[in-house]
Formats: C-alpha cells, sequence, structure tokens
C-alpha cells in the first residue's frame, strides 16, 4: 500500500503540474546562465553551475520557468523520500497494527488467522499485501483504492497550485502546511537554519529519486543494477 501511494502521488504530481502559457514567450525578463546558475538548489554537486540539459531548458525563459521546475523537483522528491521508506517496509517485510486489529500485530509475521480484508471482491486480506514484494502489492491494491489515492493527491495538487501561482508565494515548495513549525523559528524563510534546511531536502529528494528509479528497476529485472538493494 505504501509503496502504490507512493507511486500513484508521483504520477499525479507529474500530470497535475501544468506550466504557466509564458514559460516559452521571450522578452527582457528572460532568464540568462547568471541567473540560472545562482537558482537556489545549483550546488557544489553540479561545480556551482546547473546541468547542461537543464540549463538548455532554461534559457531564455520567463524566471516563472524557474520557479515550475523547482517546484516539480522538490515534490517529486519529496514523494521519493516517502517511497524509499515505503520499498524497504514492503521489502523487509515489516508492517504494523491495523488499528489494534490481528494484521500486522506481530510487526515481521504477517499470517493471521483473523485477517482483515483489504478487498472482500478481490479476497485480498491486509496480510496478503504485507506479505507481497513491493511491485506485486501495488497490484493488489483495487480499483477503490486506486479512486482514493488519485483524489487525495488531486486535492494536494489544486492547493499547493494556488499558493503557489494563485498567491504568488515566492518560496518553491512552500504550500502553507507546515505542522513542526519549522518557518516560525527566528529569521524565517531567510534565516541560515531554513536555508540550509531547503537545500539538503532538495538533495536528499534527488538521491530518493535516483533510488527508487534503481530499486524499482532492479525488482522488475533482477540483476539490473550490481548494487546492493533492500
Amino acid at each position: 500500500m505504501k509503496i502504490a501511494a507512493a507511486l500513484a502521488l508521483t504520477l499525479a504530481s507529474a500530470s497535475a503540474f501544468t506550466a504557466p502559457a509564458a514559460l516559452n514567450t521571450r522578452s527582457s525578463s528572460a532568464l540568462g546562465m547568471a541567473s540560472i546558475d545562482e537558482a537556489f538548489g545549483v550546488s557544489i554537486e553540479t561545480g556551482n553551475k546547473c546541468p547542461p540539459l537543464g540549463a538548455a531548458i532554461l534559457k531564455d525563459t520567463q524566471p516563472s520557468a524557474m520557479k515550475w521546475f523547482q517546484n516539480a523537483e522538490i515534490k517529486h522528491g519529496r514523494i521519493a523520500m516517502i517511497a524509499t521508506i515505503g520499498f524497504m517496509v514492503q521489502k523487509w517485510g515489516v508492517h504494523f497494527p491495523l488499528y489494534l486489529g490481528p494484521t500486522g500485530s506481530n510487526v515481521f509475521h504477517p499470517a493471521s488467522d483473523s485477517a482483515w480484508y483489504l478487498s472482500t471482491s478481490a479476497g485480498v486480506t491486509f496480510a496478503d499485501v504485507a506479505a507481497a514484494a513491493p511491485l506485486d502489492a501495488i497490484k493488489m491494491v483495487p480499483a477503490a483504492g486506486w479512486l482514493q489515492i488519485f483524489f487525495m493527491a488531486g486535492w494536494f495538487e489544486c492547493i499547493a497550485f494556488d499558493r503557489q501561482w494563485n498567491q504568488e508565494n515566492p518560496i518553491p515548495g512552500n504550500y502553507g502546511y507546515d505542522p513542526l513549525g519549522f518557518t516560525k523559528r527566528e529569521g524565517g524563510w531567510e534565516s541560515e537554519e531554513l536555508t540550509s534546511l531547503r537545500l539538503k531536502e532538495i538533495k536528499n529528494g534527488r538521491v530518493a529519486m535516483m533510488t527508487m528509479a534503481a530499486w524499482v528497476s532492479n525488482e522488475a529485472i533482477p540483476g539490473a543494477l550490481p548494487v546492493w538493494h533492500p
């Protein structure tokens, strides 16, 4: 379920982002190479310069294009970070009690005589999903489950779009949801600590996206990548 939700949200975030119409309009305010290389998120890993492909895509575009791609990267990175946790949990067979019910109560032993059903019509129990391989677990999710996932993802996308574009929020990735109060610290978004955390999030998201690509490839084609995977 965790993997299914993560992949569904990834697909939804990709489809829900519709670039503003003015992205490719040339004007005096078009992005130059200097401004692209100074964009937040460009760091030492690429020699403090935007990679060639990204630079070519953003060349002569409006500043809104940079913000659009930054939002897309941050959101996909966040989904990928959650997906890596879900993939490992599913791969290792770790699961948690379902509302204190029987399924998952033994953590590493999903089998239960009174397992709860994920779908009675399909005859799939939560114990079945917990025991399945990550990609097999996705196939077990019933149509009603996918409908719920896409509905929630679409609802979130509408809120994110409104707060980023309609309300013209200048900080990519800031959708007004901050239950832990990170943005309420002294200095707010301009503080050195929060700036560092924002950059770390972007970098960890990039690693997570590459990790998920590798793990899913190796899961679909065993031995596709000659590296350790969970």
